[in-house]
């Protein structure tokens, strides 16, 4: 069974992007390359938050409940409950 985690990357500006994947290294570097369509505009991201590995299907629950907080205290609370160890 593969794993993933939900990931939060933010630039300088402020901008944040949720999402998920099996290799978060991978993937940020694909985001700071400008192979993501959405952040290739807002480059350069550092990875700000991962959480623990889940299966897919609870992973994807994860991020769709992250994006609906559109920041604010509910975030916060949501991103320190998840929390990977270390995050």
């Amino acid at each position: 069974m593969n794993v993933h985690r939900v990931y939060l990357i933010s630039n300088r500006e402020g901008r944040r992007y949720i999402g998920l994947s099996e290799d978060v290294t991978l993937r940020l570097s694909q985001h700071n390359a400008g192979l993501s369509k959405w952040t290739a505009k807002y480059r350069p991201w550092t990875l700000t938050w991962t959480s623990l590995p889940m299966p897919l299907g609870e992973a994807r629950k994860l991020e769709n409940l992250l994006k609906r907080q559109k920041g604010g205290s509910g975030l916060c609370r949501l991103l320190q409950k998840y929390a990977a160890s270390g995050s």
